[in-house]
């Protein structure tokens, strides 16, 4: 590490399996402590973080640490995400927000960082963020916010919002000081490839060109809920599950552990839930090494909802900041040359079902997509007539 860099040691609470620590890892700091109560989950953390403690309930754990300098958390998205129930910030999963904070009471550390979905700056007219913010602001805090992509870094079409606090160092500092335009291809079905969800079509997370589309949570009962990827050569597969783990910046079979207490299909809700370890990684080196804060930056001052895509709070007044989802532009591959694995073709039935809601729908998608996939339903229907008469259907 570089002398004019710094190792901080971190508690990771709603831990996952562990995409804020392995992020953080790789920037040199140090993870002391971590809490995560779903089992699966904790079977990862135990094998991949050996001789870090695992405290299974954050309601019960007491106190943070007396030495904890960073104070990670990507705190449940359940009742906040757009594809969810919408409960919002007193829904009894993401209320458990307030353990961190009673965490913080007992004990005020450097640096905080929240992590979750950016519907949150919305939904309720902004009551989630608000209260987040509120929070922070009384126990002293200056904060920064801002949507990070997580396409910025790999072919993932992932939005989250980044909150960091600090009772100690200007916050904007670290979050707020890159901002680049992002390399998106244009639509090209020759050439790129193209995923989806084949369980939409009327509304929902849509489709991305040369990346997938927002790896989702899927089901707590085992229901995998994995994307498709039209590819270039007119095939449409559900991506292999380690392909979904590098989709997330981790390594691949790292969930694998998961097995041991549960179904290997939950090894896609691990991924859903995890916190993308690029994003991660580069928050972990400007937190190592601050570049400063361009004021430059600053727009209007804000006095409440709506909130805008990114904002700081300098310890007196709030302002939104005038910078984009994309702190770097990581090259990458195109997306069906980053895959390592086959995949898995999507079924007659999936692909039927797909279809038959777009032809509901006013979803828009790129000119020949459709067709594509209908040619697809063709291949794997084998000539039954009942498939051939969706196909031809407009």
């Amino acid at each position: 590490m570089d002398s004019d860099t710094r190792a901080l040691k971190v508690v990771g609470l709603f831990a996952g399996v562990g995409g804020f620590e392995v992020g953080f890892a790789s920037a040199g700091h140090r993870t002391i402590l971590l809490s995560e109560i779903w089992e699966p989950a904790v079977a990862v953390l135990r094998e991949r973080f050996p001789g870090v403690p695992v405290h299974e309930d954050v309601r019960t754990l007491h106190d943070l640490p007396a030495d904890t300098e960073v104070l990670a958390a990507g705190f449940p998205c359940q009742d906040l995400s757009q594809a969810g129930k919408t409960a919002g910030i007193s829904g009894s999963r993401s209320s458990l927000v307030d353990e961190v904070f009673r965490l913080l009471h007992r004990r005020r550390v450097p640096w905080v960082v929240l992590e979750n979905v950016s519907f949150m700056l919305q939904l309720g007219r902004g009551r989630a963020m608000s209260y987040v913010l509120d929070r922070l602001e009384e126990l002293g805090y200056r904060w920064a916010y801002r949507v990070v992509s997580s396409l910025a870094f790999l072919p993932q079409r992932r939005e989250r919002v980044f909150i960091l606090a600090s009772t100690e160092e200007d916050p904007a500092s670290v979050l707020l000081g890159e901002d680049v335009t992002p390399h998106i291809p244009d639509t090209d079905l020759d050439r790129r490839a193209h995923g989806f969800y084949w369980t939409e079509g009327i509304r929902g997370l849509g489709w991305a060109v040369d990346a997938i589309p927002t790896l989702k949570n899927g089901s707590t009962i085992g229901i995998p809920s994995p994307p498709a990827i039209l590819l270039p050569d007119g095939k449409v597969v559900k991506p292999d599950i380690r392909d979904a783990e590098r989709l997330q910046g981790f390594r691949e079979d790292w969930t694998a552990p998961a097995v041991s207490v549960a179904r290997p299909s939950l090894r896609w809700s691990l991924m859903g839930n995890a916190v993308t370890v690029p994003v991660a990684a580069w928050l972990g080196r400007r937190l190592a090494c601050p570049a400063g804060y361009d004021r430059g930056r600053d727009r209007l001052p804000i006095f409440g909802p709506p909130w805008p895509p990114a904002a700081r709070f300098d310890g007196v007044r709030r302002i939104e900041v005038g910078v984009g989802a994309f702190p770097v532009w990581h090259g990458r591959p195109p997306l069906h040359e980053y895959l390592r694995y086959p995949g898995i073709p999507l079924s007659r039935r999936a692909t039927a079902g797909f279809l038959s809601r777009t032809a509901r729908s006013s979803l828009r998608f790129p000119p020949g997509f459709l067709e594509r996939v209908r040619a697809h339903l063709e291949r794997m229907s084998d000539g039954e007539p009942a498939a051939r008469e969706l196909v031809s259907a407009k």
